[in-house]
C-alpha cells in the first residue's frame, strides 16, 4: 500500500477513486509521565515518552488507515492529512486522526 500526503502519484496514474478513508487512535497519558515531562518542562529537553507515545498513537491510525483502504478496495492512500488534538477532562488523552482519499493506481 502506498501512502503520501501528495494529491498525486508521479510515475503513476490514478485509475479508481474509492473515497475518503481515516484512522484514529486515543491513547491516554499516565500520571508518572505527566510527572518527569512535567520535570522536563523546568529543565528543559526533550519527553522522550510523550514521543513514545504520539508514535504509537500515530503507527495505530497509520493502520487503521491502510485497513479502510484495503476494504475499500485500494492500493493507495493520496493527500493524507495528520491531525493532533489532545482530548478528555483535563487533556490527558492524545488523539491522532489520519485521513486520506484511497485510490486504485496503476
Amino acid at each position: 500500500m502506498l501512502l503520501t500526503t501528495t494529491p498525486t502519484i508521479e510515475g503513476k496514474t490514478i485509475t479508481k477513486y474509492h473515497g475518503v478513508v481515516a484512522g484514529e487512535a486515543i491513547l491516554g497519558a499516565n500520571v508518572f509521565r505527566d510527572f518527569f515531562a512535567g520535570i522536563r518542562d523546568i529543565v528543559g529537553g526533550r519527553t522522550q515518552s510523550y514521543e513514545r507515545v504520539l508514535a504509537d498513537a500515530r503507527a495505530m491510525a497509520f493502520a487503521d488507515l491502510e485497513e479502510a483502504a484495503k476494504q475499500a478496495g485500494a492500493n493507495a492512500v493520496v493527500g493524507i492529512d495528520i491531525d493532533y488534538e489532545s482530548v478528555g477532562q483535563s487533556g490527558g488523552m492524545l488523539m491522532v486522526t489520519i485521513s486520506g482519499t484511497a485510490v486504485t493506481i496503476d
